[in-house]
């Protein structure tokens, strides 16, 4: 059985991705907004992180608290949208190694086509959490997860902003195994196989090649 999507609901990402959509955002605050989204995203996605107690001296007295357990964890952005949601990510856990799988999207097909692989050596040993603005198709998401699962990585989680009822019904059937946290869930794909309403082209709207 699938693990049910996590779509957020924080008034924050809500309120953020309203602006995010906006066709008169320009590249700046866009770019900014998928930053402080992820970021957002990010403190949702991490809250199972295993915890473990110690024992600390506060100016007070000694006590016990707790930290995270020792878990690592990878970003692994899909090129090239996938790279505006890294430093927001990196924000919050800035000890993360950071992957990177390069796909495009052949505009006849609309199928992926990979272009580039380079991963963590450690991959096998990290929680993985692979990112991308837009999960459209579902296609890029797939194949990047079958790229990590082929090196080695056992725990997976995606995180896109965005998301059309036709990709998550792709992953989940895909990947069941791969928690999925979206900020939006939008109506459906068009002709061209973009999100409706969704926000245009990502990647063309972070680095202003629109």
């Amino acid at each position: 059985m699938a693990l049910t999507p996590f779509i957020m609901d924080h008034p924050l990402i809500q309120h953020k991705i309203t602006l995010l959509r906006d066709k008169n955002t320009g590249s700046k605050e866009f770019r900014e907004l998928i930053n402080e989204i992820a970021m957002l995203m990010c403190y949702e996605a991490t809250r199972d992180l295993p915890m473990k107690e110690v024992e600390i001296e506060t100016p007070i007295c000694m006590a016990k608290s707790r930290v995270i357990s020792g878990r690592k964890l990878a970003f692994v952005p899909i090129l090239r949208a996938g790279l505006g949601m890294v430093d927001g990510m990196l924000a919050l856990v800035p000890a993360a190694k950071v992957g990177h799988i390069g796909m495009y999207r052949d505009h006849e097909t609309h199928m992926p086509v990979e272009y580039y692989c380079k991963l963590p050596a450690d991959i096998q040993e990290r929680d993985v959490i692979v990112l991308d603005p837009m999960l459209a198709t579902g296609g890029s998401a797939i194949d990047a997860i079958n790229q990590l699962k082929q090196y080695g990585a056992a725990s997976i989680k995606f995180l896109c902003i965005i998301a059309a009822p036709e990709g998550i019904e792709a992953l989940t059937t895909a990947h069941p195994d791969v928690q999925l946290y979206c900020g939006a869930l939008d109506d459906h794909l068009n002709e061209n196989k973009y999100i409706v309403p969704g926000l245009g082209d990502a990647g063309d709207r972070i680095f202003g090649t629109k």
